[in-house]
């Protein structure tokens, strides 16, 4: 089943699960955002209006796009001028579509497990010497720069 929905002056044709940019949106949405239903099509190739339709959908998140320069320029006037800008977006995940009774939903996605924290190496270094003193000391050797010969004086170049 697939929607087509009204957001930001423009329209998207949607499916639940489908992620969509639209115009940002107010800052008042909580998550959750309902949007105007041009057109409901529950089997391919047949679209209708209905009045009871309804398209809901969650924030994922917010954004700007890629800049777009706008140059202004006019031959043999000395005019340049040039500006940019970036068209602010809201990310929204299409979460259900329904309408005639029937409601069709996007498949929940995983939740992200928070991955452990690394030990800092300091804390580690004290139980490997306790473990193995000869390999940590082998290790330590090699870590030190080789020491550097003393610059000879004026004196002894003379000799």
């Amino acid at each position: 089943m697939y929607a087509v929905i009204r957001a930001g002056g423009k329209q998207y044709r949607v499916a639940p699960g489908d992620v969509i940019r639209v115009e940002k949106l107010g800052t008042g949405t909580d998550g959750q955002v309902e949007f105007p239903v041009v057109a409901v099509s529950a089997t391919e190739g047949q679209v209708a209006n209905e009045a009871g339709a309804r398209v809901v959908g969650e924030v994922v998140g917010e954004g700007r796009g890629a800049k777009v320069l706008v140059f202004h320029y006019k031959r043999k006037k000395q005019y340049k001028k040039l500006r940019g800008h970036r068209q602010e977006y809201t990310a929204v995940r299409i979460t259900e579509i329904a309408a005639g009774g029937q409601s069709f939903k996007a498949p929940e996605l995983p939740k992200k497990e928070a991955k452990p924290k690394k030990l800092k190496a300091a804390a580690e270094a004290p139980a490997e010497e306790a473990i193995d003193g000869a390999k940590t000391a082998k290790a330590s050797a090699k870590k030190a720069a080789p020491k550097k010969a003393a610059k000879k004086s004026a004196a002894a170049k003379k000799k």
